[in-house]
């Protein structure tokens, strides 16, 4: 069984963390090979963590035993070259135990686990939900608050409950308000490191003491924003921010469509997986094919002749 050391995962839970997709065959099957090519691209180009299996891994279309099985593969494969955050979250607090567990199990470094989705708990239910969880499996564990997913928004005072509990280590605020993210780093204070999980705001959540930034963009651009998180915790904004022009319309174009179908198809188009995703999401329109080869072509990450 893993053991943990909460203060040390708390050490390494900062920079540009890649909310990694899940490459897929063209009939759907989870494609390995292509999976381990993508994480050693990641690392090679400077990516500090890797989130497996989270929104943008297709969580929500992957079976119970393809979500364990794609967990395993990440720790396996990454072999402790950088910390995998593993996405166990889920609106059924008995299977998130499970996949949680199961995380434990081989060795992930850190469990993400969304607000619980359609079921509208209230914030106690929100609250008993992490708490049980958190009881259940001593492995260090991250909130992630994305009310724009999930429907149902954690307030301060809910995470504020939470951050007694001492496996609970870090959150994941994709809310986009640097007001109330500036607020919750002052009251979480060292209880909990706070990372951004909005790439349009996430060097200015820095500013105010965030730690990173759990991201879409890297899934294309890791060597960026790999570059971009480094200057940023460095105090380096002036130069962090520079960069971040060169690729900040990325940034939203990644989301011109269902997410992560913007981004599968950038990838495909930079030549590094194949044409697979799963219904009910569908392969991107081709109105929006042309918005992202050009915002590819903008960023210097293909040119006008790439073809797969």
């Amino acid at each position: 069984m893993a053991t943990y050391d909460y203060h040390a995962i708390k050490a390494k839970l900062k920079g540009s963390i890649t909310a990694l997709i899940t490459p897929m065959t063209k009939d759907g099957a989870v494609d390995y090979p292509r999976l381990g090519e993508l994480i050693d691209w990641q690392i090679e180009q400077g990516t500090d963590a890797l989130v497996a299996v989270g929104t943008t891994g297709e969580s929500a279309t992957l079976s119970m035993s393809e979500h364990c099985a794609v967990i395993e593969f990440f720790v396996k494969y990454v072999g402790g070259r950088v910390p995998v955050i593993a996405g166990t979250g889920a609106n059924n607090t008995a299977e998130a135990i499970e996949l949680t567990t199961h995380a434990k199990k081989v060795g992930a470094d850190c469990a993400l686990l969304v607000v619980p989705y359609y079921n509208k708990p209230s914030q106690e239910g929100i609250y008993q939900h992490y708490k049980t969880i958190a009881e259940a499996v001593d492995v260090p564990q991250m909130l992630y608050n994305v009310p724009g997913r999930t429907v149902v928004d954690m307030t301060e005072d809910t995470v504020a409950r939470l951050m007694t509990i001492p496996n609970i280590v870090a959150i994941k605020d994709a809310t986009g308000d640097l007001v109330r993210g500036k607020s919750l780093i002052e009251r979480v204070g060292d209880n909990m490191v706070v990372l951004s999980g909005d790439d349009p705001t996430a060097v200015e959540l820095v500013r105010l003491g965030g730690k990173g930034n759990i991201s879409v963009t890297s899934n294309v651009a890791p060597k960026a924003m790999g570059q971009i998180f480094k200057l940023a915790l460095d105090g380096k904004f002036d130069e962090a921010n520079a960069i971040n022009d060169t690729i900040k319309h990325l940034h939203t174009d990644l989301f011109c469509e269902a997410s992560p179908q913007p981004t599968k198809y950038a990838l495909y188009k930079m030549g590094k997986i194949d044409k697979g995703i799963r219904l009910p999401l569908v392969w991107l329109s081709e109105q929006s094919q042309a918005i992202i080869d050009k915002a590819l072509i903008k960023a210097q990450l293909i040119n006008t002749e790439t073809n797969p």
